[in-house]
């Protein structure tokens, strides 16, 4: 199983609809959504990221790729949750049932300061009573093997998460992906593959391999990988086509050009290390019009 990672606003709906061949033939089985807040009184389902799927006639698919009849059952789109209410999940987890999901994950991994201060993401992992709660209810919720939880090794160590291991195991989980950092160090340093190993051997459940992953992994494991994808596309011959196609498709569901640019800025940063586009990344950067963006790719 190959899994396309939530990269926060990178591998959003659009991005999923426009670059649909591309995610295939990289042999992506399934797309964890970039994560949904649950908040008291948060509607999944008026979110842009889930509202294209919903689809309220039994002959539609929800949980695909996109609201494309061409594109339809090509992936399976899994929507993630972070938060730190466990009431606030289960409505929006009985929210997404409603529209035909099956399958739900739970962020405890994403470790921007802002998030984990807060006590969600990975900053659960601190609170192992909260995120005991939370699994619960999305287990009991969404049913036996089809909820599935997102890791780090632990909040400021490796071993947190290992630690934690005997009250994940409890639960049906359907499978928990380790990304092997820990929060501190974000997404720099080297992953810990070897703490990565400690927390497998004791699993239960299936786990899933994630951070700094190629493409084209060993083919005895499970794995989630984003930005070797990413980066891959961006030395594809056909790109600035792709792009083109993105930015059409961006500008249609956005209001005004200002957002759009900024959502092209974003993925084309994965890019400016790459050889053909470290001259033009400088000027992408400071481009203030989707012409002056067209003019640089």
């Amino acid at each position: 199983m190959t899994i396309l990672a939530p990269l926060r606003g990178v591998t959003i709906r659009c991005f999923r609809e426009v670059f649909a061949e591309q995610i295939r033939e990289a042999g992506f089985t399934e797309a964890i959504t970039p994560f949904l807040s649950a908040n008291p009184g948060f509607d999944p389902l008026m979110d842009r990221e889930l509202t294209r799927f919903h689809s309220p006639t039994p002959t539609q698919t929800s949980n695909s790729l996109c609201g494309s009849p061409s594109l339809r059952d090509t992936i399976k789109v899994t929507p993630q949750f972070i938060g730190k209410d466990p009431e606030s999940l289960r409505a929006c987890l009985l929210r997404i049932k409603e529209a035909g999901y099956d399958t739900a994950d739970l962020n405890c991994g994403c470790p921007y300061p802002m998030v984990r201060n807060k006590g969600r993401g990975s900053g659960l992992l601190r609170t192992p009573a909260i995120l005991e709660k939370m699994i619960a209810v999305g287990c009991e919720t969404m049913g036996e093997g089809k909820f599935s939880v997102k890791a780090r090794l632990g909040f400021d160590g490796n071993d947190e998460l290992l630690a934690l291991m005997p009250m994940l195991n409890s639960f049906p989980l359907r499978f928990l992906t380790v990304h092997a950092r820990n929060a501190r160090q974000m997404y720099g340093g080297e992953c810990d593959w070897e703490a990565f190993r400690k927390v497998a051997a004791v699993a239960k459940m299936p786990i899933v391999a994630n951070g700094d992953l190629p493409l084209q992994p060993q083919k005895d494991g499970e794995v989630m990988i984003g930005r070797a994808f990413i980066r891959q596309l961006g030395m594809r011959d056909d790109i600035g086509e792709l792009l083109s196609k993105y930015i059409d498709a961006s500008s249609e569901e956005l209001c005004g050009p200002s957002p759009v640019l900024g959502r092209m800025k974003e993925l084309i940063a994965y890019w400016k290390d790459l050889l053909r586009w470290k001259r033009r990344w400088p000027v992408i950067k400071i481009a203030r019009t989707l012409d002056e963006l067209r003019l640089a790719y």
